[in-house]
């Protein structure tokens, strides 16, 4: 039984070190086929045609979005209150000129504070004059001549006030312009201070158009321009002034172009605004070169590496067989004018020396 024993112990540890020895053998076995696996291949270069971008000089043209509105936009109100509204004299789209009565208030009651102010002001006056004159004969002293002229002066005012509050009670255009907002109503009792008209100042409006910063710096006032809307087709304008800040959450300023009234364009019309900027120093590429990425244009600039990175770039106008790149690129970038949709940021690409039309290379 001993002898028996034993033989079942010595063979369970042989059969636990051969298997210890294969698992070894396996593992070795691996890791040498591991090192049989062969390297990977290099990705294949996808051969393109390119384009070098170009500076040159071109006329230029900025074109926007935005709304029309007032040159000056002037509320008219009531200087004095209390008073009915008896009388209105002008209405919503009509021209006025500087001084022309607009709203005529109830004045009934100034009247009459105004007749009794002149009566008091013309009794004072004499009582003055009859001071003086006994002053000049001594038989008045100096403090009641005093007196009567503190009387005097007095009353005086107090017609001055009468006459100004009769006065108020006629609204009047502080400015000429267009009437174009009437929110006096017959009848009303006028409050001090209340908005009753609005006036756009000479007439004048302006289109609000946003500019990108990028193209700020080739506005200059008196500049030529044009504002387009549905309604009235396309006006002449001019440039009246270029803002000189830029909003930093969209990177826009504006550019303010005058037109006139007769144009038809009014207060909170949108409309499309050209600005005619002259010759300027412009990038230029070909069109092809222009691929979308998310809605939004940009080109794939080859680097020395050979790796083709995706800029993006805000598109000008054509320009012959060309299109203006206001930025993202540099002078001399060469920019992938063939297959560019198919590629994404990074990938390696081989350039066709072959000579293109339109100056590609």
């Amino acid at each position: 039984m001993v002898l028996r024993k034993n033989a079942r112990v010595q063979w369970r540890l042989l059969a636990a070190g051969l298997g210890c020895g294969l698992l070894a053998l396996g593992a070795c076995s691996g890791k040498d086929a591991r090192k049989k696996d062969p390297p990977s291949q290099p990705s294949h270069a996808t051969t393109v045609n390119y384009a070098v971008v170009t500076e040159t000089t071109a006329p230029v043209a900025i074109v926007g979005t935005g709304t029309v509105s007032a040159w000056q936009d002037v509320p008219v109100g009531a200087e004095t209150g209390g008073l009915t509204a008896v009388a209105l004299l002008a209405d919503e789209g009509q021209s006025v000129t500087q001084g022309q009565p607009l709203l005529k208030m109830d004045d009934v009651l100034l009247q009459a504070q105004l007749k009794q102010a002149q009566a008091s002001a013309t009794q004072a006056e004499r009582a003055y004059k009859r001071a003086k004159e006994l002053y000049d004969k001594g038989y008045l002293s100096a403090a009641a001549l005093d007196q009567a002229e503190a009387t005097e002066q007095t009353t005086a005012a107090a017609l001055a006030t009468a006459q100004t509050q009769l006065s108020l009670a006629t609204v009047r255009a502080p400015v000429s312009g267009i009437v174009t907002q009437r929110k006096a109503v017959l009848g009303q009792i006028v409050q001090q201070g209340a908005e009753l008209f609005h006036i756009v100042r000479d007439g004048r409006v302006e289109l609000n158009m946003q500019v990108v910063e990028t193209d700020l710096h080739h506005i200059t006032a008196g500049m030529p321009a044009s504002v387009t809307s549905e309604s009235t087709g396309t006006v002449a304008g001019t440039v009246r002034v270029v803002t000189p800040q830029v909003d930093p959450s969209t990177r826009l300023g504006f550019a303010r172009i005058s037109v006139p009234w007769s144009s038809g364009l009014r207060p909170g019309m949108f409309g499309q605004g050209r600005i005619e900027a002259g010759n300027q120093t412009v990038m230029t590429a070909p069109p092809g070169a222009v691929v979308y990425s998310a809605n939004t244009p940009g080109v794939f600039v080859v680097g020395p590496d050979g790796k083709a990175r995706f800029h993006k770039v805000t598109l000008g106008e054509h320009v012959g067989n060309s299109v203006i790149l206001k930025d993202g690129v540099a002078p001399g970038d060469r920019v992938v004018t063939t297959g560019a949709g198919f590629l994404n940021d990074g990938d390696t690409v081989k350039l066709n020396g072959a000579a293109q039309a339109g100056g590609e290379k």
